[in-house]
């Protein structure tokens, strides 16, 4: 098996924007195709962006709610990612619930920021210390270019510790 990648190694990936648009046409070629991309992303916060344009529009003059979405989630996914590539062994993680709020409409680039990564680590220590599934809730704002609210998105991931070592 490979090693295991450090966290900090994934957020450099992450903020390699060549290799994270590879890495996305890969593993998640809708995102891709709408145009969701990580602004930027550290240790505690990360930042997607998702544009208004043809493969991410809605017929009513704004983008669809799932792009909005799918930008929400990776905001939160990439802090779980990171930190479970730098947890020693297999963890599994899953988007077990989703609530949103709309507060108006997307009609050019929207921003979406998670500030939870220290909580995600946390819950993803305590799944590899003790074994037992935790399940969290996150918050995820999302913001137009002049920081008008968007959105406001809380998902919920459960992470859960597998058999096998990584490293």
């Amino acid at each position: 098996m490979a090693k295991a990648m450090s966290t900090e190694k994934f957020v450099r990936l992450v903020n390699n924007r060549r290799r994270f648009s590879l890495f996305l046409l890969y593993k998640l070629p809708s995102a891709w195709l709408a145009g969701v991309r990580v602004q930027q992303m550290n240790r505690q916060t990360c930042t997607t962006v998702v544009p208004y344009r043809w493969w991410s529009q809605n017929p009513f003059g704004s983008t669809y709610f799932a792009c909005l979405a799918m930008a929400a989630e990776m905001s939160s996914g990439l802090h779980a990612m990171a930190h479970i590539s730098d947890a020693g062994i297999r963890v599994s993680m899953l988007v077990t619930g989703m609530e949103a709020l709309f507060f108006k409409k997307a009609k050019g680039k929207t921003w979406f920021t998670c500030d939870a990564g220290d909580r995600i680590r946390e819950a993803i220590a305590h799944t590899v210390r003790t074994g037992e599934p935790v399940t969290n809730t996150f918050n995820v704002t999302g913001v137009s270019a002049d920081g008008t609210e968007i959105a406001q998105f809380l998902i919920t991931w459960s992470f859960k510790s597998t058999t096998g070592n990584k490293t």
